[in-house]
């Protein structure tokens, strides 16, 4: 049987050749994507079970001497490479072109059945012999692959090249240490997956996260992608062209909804800084609210370990007047208290440490005072984010106070009212001794919280002079008449400040006028305060009454 199939192919050959040779006139013409080929019908029946029906089909009826063939794979390229194969007409099957012949040779049924060594048969054992043996060469056919779907999925293609990769990566990356994991010799396999499709590139993911990928070697290959795919996005948000193609957008979203959806759900594993990339880019191609909500707990959970930076996203500059986007940091900073409260509900594995909260809180000061300077922040807004930082967890409230300066600096014309509500966000009986002299002379704040903190400081150094100075009941007696007149002395000098204050605000040009008064009367205070401190030995300082 076999050599009786090699005589025939044989005898096919030689009478293909013939035909050329005589250049017998063509009795066909083949229409293929608008390309017309002047053929015969011998050598194309013979080894074509497609256009043999076609023309059987068509005998008698019609005139088949005019063939159009539409939808063939890869166009009138590939019909080209079929007939050259019908005409016995050498040239190379490789990885570049694997796909597309193997495509059109299933189109055109060029199976054993009409011929011995037949097109299909010749692209199997390249593509089993080849290409399923290396890993660049599957990448390649799968890629090339992508353009002639769905008869690649028809025949298994893309499925048996997807499975090579996946062996082959897992493979590669299992013998490369954690240390190495970002080395150049451990991106180049991963690179090899940045040239795929989106569907194609998550079903060799899925692949190799089922073959036992860890995790390292999983978050290189989507941050790869990612940034390869991504590349046309500023950091900034804004695309660098294309920015309003529907099709564009889509496309990014494809990719982000896609990415997110694979990384792995462990604490610690993802960099939060590319967590915040992602977040950024998903904002401004608007992928879903689950999307990015999804992300924005992902970062929640490892805020102890986020930079100021990471916190920073671009405000919506139709909806917004914010320089930031507030809303979104703050719905972070909830979720991190959340789940430090309740961290088995939300199927996030954190458990944060002491000194996790602290450095969280840090950050969300420092987040505070960046934003305080934005001219367009509102003071509820400003104060809404100050209460999101946990009064529990402000151990000094230094970091508040820096952020409630700023804020002042940047906006000068807010009302004392207004002052009075951003103040209340602290605690300025727990300042640091030099932030608290800062308060004391702090123009900007309200009298009335000066005049607290100054009292505050009196009662804690008188307390400090009982506790530590008078032992002995006699000196106490002495003494404490002695403090009852200073206090009444400055009962009495607040008292005034506030008529003066009274007075001022009936006047319109009061605010050079009450910054006169006011540094004066701060200034008298300090100096009384000053020596009461020097006369009883203190140092002003104690714990909270």
């Amino acid at each position: 049987m076999s050599c009786r199939k090699e005589l025939l192919s044989d005898a096919m050959k030689r009478t293909s050749e013939w035909i050329l040779s005589l250049e017998i006139p063509s009795d066909i013409t083949v229409n293929v994507g608008g390309t017309s080929f002047a053929l015969h019908k011998f050598p194309l029946v013979s080894k074509c079970g497609y256009i043999r029906k076609l023309v059987t089909q068509s005998s008698g009826v019609v005139d088949c001497s005019v063939l159009d063939i539409p939808d063939v794979p890869g166009g009138a390229a590939g019909f080209e490479f079929a007939a050259k194969f019908c005409y016995g007409i050498s040239f190379s099957i490789a990885v570049d072109n694997a796909a597309m012949v193997r495509c059109v040779a299933e189109f055109l049924e060029m199976t054993e059945e009409y011929g011995p060594g037949n097109l299909i048969v010749r692209t199997e054992e390249f593509v089993n012999d080849e290409v399923l043996k290396s890993l660049t060469g599957a990448v390649s056919v799968l890629h090339s692959s992508e353009r002639f779907i769905p008869m690649a999925e028809r025949v298994n293609l893309v499925s048996r090249c997807v499975d090579t990769v996946a062996f082959l990566a897992c493979q590669v990356s299992q013998f490369v240490g954690m240390e190495d994991m970002a080395s150049s010799g451990a991106k180049s396999w991963a690179k090899c997956l940045i040239v795929l499709r989106i569907d194609f590139f998550r079903r060799i993911v899925v692949a190799m996260i089922a073959r036992g990928l860890n995790e390292r070697a999983l978050i290189l290959v989507l941050m790869l992608y990612a940034r390869e795919s991504l590349r046309d996005l500023e950091v900034s948000g804004e695309a660098k062209n294309n920015e309003n193609d529907r099709k564009y957008s889509h496309e990014k979203r494809v990719v982000l909804e896609t990415i997110v959806s694979l990384l792995p759900r462990d604490r610690n594993t993802v960099p939060v800084t590319f967590l915040s990339t992602l977040l950024r880019a998903a904002m401004f191609v608007e992928t879903t609210v689950a999307c990015r909500l999804d992300l924005e707990k992902r970062i929640a959970t490892q805020l102890d370990n986020a930079s100021l930076e990471d916190l920073l996203f671009p405000a919506n500059s139709i909806t917004d007047d914010t320089l930031f986007d507030i809303e979104t940091a703050k719905r972070i900073m909830l979720d991190f208290l959340e789940f430090y409260v309740k961290p088995n509900e939300k199927g996030f594995h954190f458990p944060p440490s002491p000194s996790a909260i602290e450095q969280a809180t840090r950050l969300m000061e420092n987040y505070l005072t960046h934003v305080a300077s934005d001219p367009n922040l509102s003071v509820l807004e400003f104060v809404s984010l100050a209460e999101v930082i946990p009064r529990q967890h402000r151990w000094r409230q230094d970091g508040i106070y820096g952020a409630i300066d700023a804020y002042f600096k940047a906006h000068p014309a807010l009302s004392d009212t207004e002052r009075k509500k951003v103040c209340n966000a602290v605690d300025f009986e727990k300042l640091s001794p030099e932030p608290r002299a800062h308060a004391e002379t702090n123009d900007r704040l309200p009298v009335e919280t000066i005049v607290r903190l100054i009292c505050h400081e009196r009662r804690h150094s008188r307390e400090w002079l009982d506790d530590e100075v008078l032992g002995s009941p006699g000196p106490r007696l002495a003494t404490d008449e002695a403090l009852r007149l200073e206090n009444r002395e400055l009962r009495m000098e607040v008292v005034e400040m506030k008529r003066r204050l009274k007075e001022m605000e009936k006047e319109k040009s009061c605010n050079e006028v009450g910054v006169v008064h006011w540094k004066s009367f701060v200034s008298s205070i300090s100096r009384r305060f000053s020596k009461f401190v020097v006369r009883g030995n203190g140092n002003g300082n104690g714990n909270e009454p």
